[in-house]
């Protein structure tokens, strides 16, 4: 047998959240990747309503844009002026007629609040079985709170205990604000009978407005039945006024998701201190260290390790792979790549099998080869480095002229010199070195080595003459005196060391590579 479908979810999203004390509308803060009222409609639409209308007002037009990316067949109605949740859902429906759209009165009408980002779809799924199975003209879903300071009471009959109505914490009296059992404002409706108390409502209350919570109270008084479903878990009902409570929400989303994962395979070492966005996919078996974040549509592979103080977004790491201390973006790590610690890979970068990006290197837009490394100290921009290379420590790939950016490409089995600059445009053929200190800026030929610095040149005397009386100008006169013809030798000296000139550029030796 089929879930029961409702024929509209009505998001109410057009109040200005003031207290947030923020420019961007409340519905628009984010939680774990998510807006507010992107966590609202992820729920509601597991209920596949027939039609999805939410309400805007304060920042229509933000919002109205945000709609169209999330959720591009939510009909978006103007509540030009908020005159509370009953005008609001009136608004709701005349937006309804105007569209063309006339409900099924047959199936329920669902009501939720797009500042409750923990509302699960299995618990609107229960209140909307649970209006069918009684009949109800309205239901309301309520939770028990030990502080339910802010909210709405549900009255209770005391004898048979069935809803009798709710009252608003500003209009309750002294024995009415202690009842724990509080509205969340999440509703379903029967579309006939909700139609007709809305014409009922008035706004003889501390706010002056009309309140959806006045349709209750005139169904009991119309004698039609009102249920009333307790959520499984008080927290699902919050809602977020302030940057605090949005602090909280945040924390209780993160505990959501990281058990989720948990429970399905994947190690987290410290749960408390991970945070992992909604659309992220993680694979069984991969690790997860502390101090780390992963966003957007980062996914992770079986055997991969994560972090510490790793921060991914929109970043597929592929089996085996390794992320230590990382802050990377829009990038592809092969499977058993390593990078880290201390770098940052930006957008366009791809490492492929066993590549490696070392500590202190940034890279971007740059393809790395299998077996590649790139292991400490450098560069590499708009570059694509072949097969078995090695890119020496303190190598700055030089690729933006100050108008334009160009790209590099080093072949395979490459060895670059450390603290080389690689001008481009530039290529570096298969097999070709360059030695150590050089700035390549014509093509190297495969298997050549390239040198393109000068030949060392010795002032003698110069720390003497220009830093008369430093410590290094005293140094260098004892050092020249003690070994001046016919000097005493020192009671204790080191062994002397052996030097060499300088060698020909054409014969200039290269370093080994980094390892």
């Amino acid at each position: 047998m089929s879930s029961p479908r409702p024929s509209a979810v009505i998001v109410l999203a057009a109040g200005e959240g003031t207290r947030m004390r923020s420019a961007t509308p409340k519905v628009l803060h984010e939680i774990a990747g998510r807006s507010l009222l992107g966590h609202v409609v992820e729920a509601v639409e597991t209920l596949v309503p027939e039609h999805l209308v939410v309400v805007v007002g304060h920042g229509r037009d933000l919002v109205v844009e945000h709609l169209a990316a999330i959720a591009p067949r939510a009909l978006a109605v103007d509540q030009h002026q908020q005159h509370g949740t009953g005008h609001a859902m009136r608004v709701a429906l005349e937006g309804l007629l105007a569209a063309g759209i006339d409900l099924h009165v047959s199936l329920p009408l669902i009501v939720v609040a797009g500042d409750t980002p923990l509302l699960t779809g299995e618990t609107l799924q229960r209140l909307l079985q649970t209006h069918i199975d009684e009949g109800a003209s309205s239901t309301v879903l309520t939770a028990v709170l030990e502080n339910p300071v802010g909210y709405g009471r549900v009255l209770r009959d005391p004898i048979s205990g069935h809803v009798t109505g709710i009252v608003e914490h500003k209009d309750a009296d002294p024995a009415q604000r202690a009842v724990r059992e509080i509205n969340s404002g999440v509703y379903a409706f029967d579309v006939t009978a909700l139609r007709d108390a809305l014409g009922q409502l008035t706004k003889d209350n501390s706010q002056g407005e009309e309140y959806l919570t006045d349709v209750l109270s005139l169904h009991v008084r119309a004698g039609l039945p009102v249920a009333a479903v307790a959520a499984a878990d008080a927290e699902e009902i919050l809602g977020v006024n302030d940057r605090a409570q949005l602090a909280h929400a945040r924390s209780l989303v993160r505990d959501r998701i990281n058990l989720g994962w948990l429970r399905s395979g994947v190690t987290i070492v410290d749960p408390a201190t991970t945070w992992i966005d909604s659309l992220v996919v993680l694979e069984r078996d991969c690790v997860i260290e502390r101090n780390t974040g992963l966003h957007g549509l980062t996914t992770v592979a079986t055997g991969a390790i994560i972090g510490p103080d790793t921060s991914l977004t929109d970043v597929v790491v592929s089996e085996g792979a390794s992320v230590i201390r990382t802050q990377g973006s829009g990038a592809e790590i092969g499977p058993g790549a390593t990078v880290g610690p201390f770098t940052y890979i930006r957008p366009g970068t791809r490492l492929a099998a066993k590549a490696k990006l070392g500590a202190y290197v940034e890279a971007k837009n740059a393809v790395v080869g299998a077996g590649s490394k790139v292991p400490h100290l450098s560069y590499v921009g708009d570059v694509e480095i072949g097969e078995g290379s090695n890119i020496g420590a303190a190598t700055v790939i030089v690729n933006y002229d100050g108008i334009a950016k160009h790209r590099t490409v080093i072949g395979d089995h490459v060895r670059i010199g450390s603290d080389s600059m690689l001008v481009a445009p530039v290529t570096i053929g298969d097999g070709a070195y360059t030695a150590a200190g050089s700035v390549i800026t014509d093509d190297v030929p495969p298997g050549a080595m390239a040198v393109a610095r000068a030949r060392q040149r010795n002032v003698e005397g110069w720390v003497e003459r220009r830093r008369e009386g430093s410590a290094a100008a005293k140094a260098a006169k004892a050092a020249r005196v003690s070994s001046a013809p016919g000097a005493p030798s020192p009671a204790t000296s080191s062994p002397p060391t052996s030097g060499s000139a300088p060698a020909d550029p054409g014969q200039t030796p290269h370093e080994e590579p980094s390892q």
